[in-house]
């Protein structure tokens, strides 16, 4: 036992000192593994979101959720309550005014808006555009410019702002700020703006310049395909724009005006089973489409189907009463089967719509020819061959009917017109020559006696012929009438007028 409490007596110094030790690591809390937990401060209550905004979320979600009744019952009490001073409120509230169709109201809004947080970009940005949806482009203009100040660099004010200028027809101001929108952002719709200032100023090739640039931003942009082929045809670069139209119909193959572009050009060049099938596809998504009846119709009339021509192209008048080249189409459709009355009513109606164009005369004065009325027919060859100084058929037309009805001399004046008229249409190679039109100056130039300078006769495979029968004029816009047709829209499976195809037709008006 005596040993055992000798033991103790000798550990405990080490204890005492390891005690004495504590204190001192205690006061280290870096040290010490378990701190001694303090006391709790008092929670404090949470800050409230001041009383004029702390609803605006809710406005907000039934703002985007399109409940527009709760929406503007919410907005009405929050402005009652902030005494008209909530800004988010009033805001979404002029967006409502603004779809309802009341932009007046809709500006007044806005302007509060800017009054309450005059630093806000866009409050000014939309009180400019209330300006502009009203008309009132210059002031507009002046708007977005105080918000360019607050906002640099933005892609819309820039935008918004070209677009005010091309309105008011300053073209130089709208292409500068279009460009300068392009710099802050390459969007698609700022290319076409631009685009649309070149080809309103005529200017294609600039135009197509600017749609190349605007497809390397966006390289799978149907639509910029599209009017890019387009315009490849109007500058006559057919393969380029068939390249650029096949590019869209790989990126949507249900795209509309890419479709009825590439038939109309298998339409132009004589493919109206391959057209026929395009326009099917495209039926199925526009069944109502003017433009699409209307191609339809003048594929059937290639084919000779002229029943069926008449029942679509009456279909595309159903759908567009207003569209001159539906009436002239079916005017030159009703001469082929020698309906000349028919013709004279759908012609009348075509120049009502489009008084300038000189084919629309000369169709018309062949309809008139063989109704027995000299005297109009005469006037109306003579207001087509001074509307349309270029189209060669005109002047052969009217030659014709000169010779017919005794005028030699006349009649050779003419046909020396349509000569020199041909060389040059000839010597451009702008588009192919009928051969209906040569087989008929060779039997009309021998008849006349001027026929031993003709610039076709070298290749024409039917020799002067010693018939001076009137050669049929009517079927001489055959070839014409498919360049005047839009590369446009689309048609339905079922008549809406209940009158899609007449009477004895066979032909399935898509098959």
């Amino acid at each position: 036992m005596s040993v055992q409490v000798q033991d103790v007596t000798q550990h405990e110094p080490p204890d005492s000192q390891g005690a004495s030790a504590l204190p001192e690591k205690v006061a280290s809390p870096a040290e010490d593994p378990s701190p001694k937990p303090q006391p709790k401060p008092r929670s404090k209550k949470a800050p409230e979101i001041p009383i004029f905004e702390r609803q605006n979320w809710l406005i907000h979600l039934h703002y985007i959720r399109k409940e527009y009744s709760t929406c503007k019952a919410l907005i009405k009490e929050r402005l009652s309550e902030s005494s008209g001073m909530c800004e988010y409120a009033l805001y979404v509230q002029a967006l409502i005014l603004r779809q309802e169709g009341r932009i007046q109201e809709s500006l007044e809004c806005f302007q509060t808006c800017a009054l309450i947080n005059a630093q806000n970009p866009n409050n000014l940005k939309q009180v400019a555009r209330s300006l502009f949806l009203l008309g009132r482009h210059k002031a507009a203009i002046d708007v977005y410019s105080e918000a360019a100040k607050l906002s640099e660099r933005d892609w819309e004010i820039s935008h918004n702002q070209g677009v005010c200028y091309m309105y008011l027809k300053d073209y130089l101001k709208a292409k500068e700020c279009l460009k300068q929108a392009i710099q802050f952002n390459k969007h698609d719709l700022s290319y076409v703006m631009l685009a649309k200032i070149y080809l309103i100023e005529d200017d294609l090739h600039m135009a197509i310049d600017v749609y190349k640039r605007a497809i390397e931003s966006s390289p799978e942009n149907p639509e910029l395909l599209t009017t890019l082929g387009l315009l490849y045809l109007q500058v006559g670069q057919n393969q380029r724009a068939f390249e650029h139209l096949g590019n869209a119909l790989t990126y949507d193959p249900c795209n509309v005006k890419a479709i009825l572009a590439a038939g109309s050009m298998m339409q132009f060049h004589g493919d109206f089973d391959v057209a026929l099938t395009k326009y099917r596809i495209a039926a199925s998504s526009v069944p109502e489409s003017a433009s699409l009846w209307n191609n339809i119709g003048m594929c059937f009339f290639g084919k000779k189907k002229l029943v069926a021509a008449i029942s679509c192209l009456k279909r595309a008048a159903y759908l567009a009463p207003f569209d001159w080249k539906v009436m002239y189409n079916l005017g030159l459709v009703h001469l082929t089967m020698s309906q000349y009355a028919s013709a004279f009513h759908f012609l009348s109606a075509a120049i009502n719509l489009k008084p300038k164009m000189g084919q629309l005369y000369m169709l018309l004065a062949v309809a008139l020819t063989h109704l027995e009325d000299i005297e109009n027919a005469r006037k109306s060859y003579e207001q087509a061959a001074s509307l349309d100084t270029k189209e060669a058929t005109i002047n052969l037309n009217f030659c014709i009917f000169l010779y017919n009805h005794g005028e030699r001399k006349a009649a050779a004046k003419q046909f020396s017109l349509f000569e020199q008229k041909f060389k040059k249409m000839k010597d451009s190679a702008t588009q192919e020559v009928d051969p209906e039109i040569l087989e008929a100056a060779n039997k009309l130039g021998p008849a006349l006696q001027v026929g031993e300078s003709l610039v076709w006769k070298s290749e024409s495979s039917t020799g002067p012929s010693s018939d001076t029968s009137t050669p049929k004029t009517s079927s001489q816009e055959d070839s014409d009438i498919t360049k005047q047709m839009a590369a446009a829209p689309l048609p339905p499976d079922h008549d809406p007028a209940g009158k899609g195809k007449a009477k004895g037709d066979k032909e399935p008006l898509l098959g």
